[in-house]
């Protein structure tokens, strides 16, 4: 009786042993890191009853993580699906300034009160997580953007949000050993969901619904290669 009771111990240590041993074998391929590059920006539009007006940043900082069926050159194969993807872009909110219609410079007056209904002190910045990116269409061309539809949280002003929206991947090639991408989306939200308060920002009547659109560049450096 203690001679099986050996063996089948035996037994079970040695299947959870080649379990341990094989399990990388199993486990997903490792994830790439895409940090944010320059060429980026966001913009965010509105209305009031004296005019149209606009607030954008020239930086967008943060990172991409993606699995290897992330389209990274242009032409790549793809099918629709979901993309092993996680990250976070941020935008500091005193990088955000006040422009006119034609993109030259509004005034401090606006930014200031930009700052202060946004409570810049507090909350410094606006911070994007991504948590799943579902490929809808590959390109017919290599010059088009692969579409995806996206899902994450938003957190402007202290109050995080869960935001699903379009963006599309345009894969920019490799230039002087940096391979890069450029995600563009467009999304509409209330600043009221935001815990703003749209009368705040302007003597004027101000409307609550805001358009965010943005331009992101990610990019990773190739290995150098061996000497010889």
């Amino acid at each position: 009786m203690k001679t099986s009771m050996k063996r089948a111990a035996l037994f079970a240590s040695s299947v959870m042993v080649g379990l341990f041993v094989t399990a990388p074998c199993w486990a997903a391929d490792p994830l790439t890191r895409l940090d944010a590059r320059s060429g980026s920006k966001m913009r965010i539009e509105g209305t009031s009853t004296l005019h149209d007006w606009q607030v954008e940043s020239p930086l967008i900082m943060g990172y991409l993580e993606v699995g290897s069926n992330f389209p990274m050159e242009p032409g790549h194969a793809a099918n629709p699906g979901k993309i092993e993807a996680q990250g976070e872009a941020t935008v500091m909110v005193r990088q955000l300034r006040s422009i006119k219609s034609d993109g030259s410079y509004y005034e401090d007056k606006m930014d200031a009160k930009m700052w202060e209904m946004m409570n810049l002190p507090k909350y410094p910045k606006i911070i994007y997580h991504l948590t799943e990116l579902v490929l809808k269409e590959a390109p017919k061309e290599k010059t088009e953007p692969y579409v995806f539809d996206s899902k994450g949280e938003l957190a402007i002003s202290g109050k995080t949000n869960k935001l699903s929206m379009v963006v599309k991947v345009l894969p920019l090639g490799e230039k002087n050993g940096d391979k890069r991408v450029k995600i563009t989306g467009t999304t509409s939200l209330k600043m009221s969901d935001f815990s703003i308060d749209p009368a705040s920002i302007f003597i004027s009547k101000t409307g609550d619904d805001v358009t965010i659109k943005f331009d992101w560049v990610v990019g990773k450096k190739s290995a150098p290669a061996a000497a010889k």
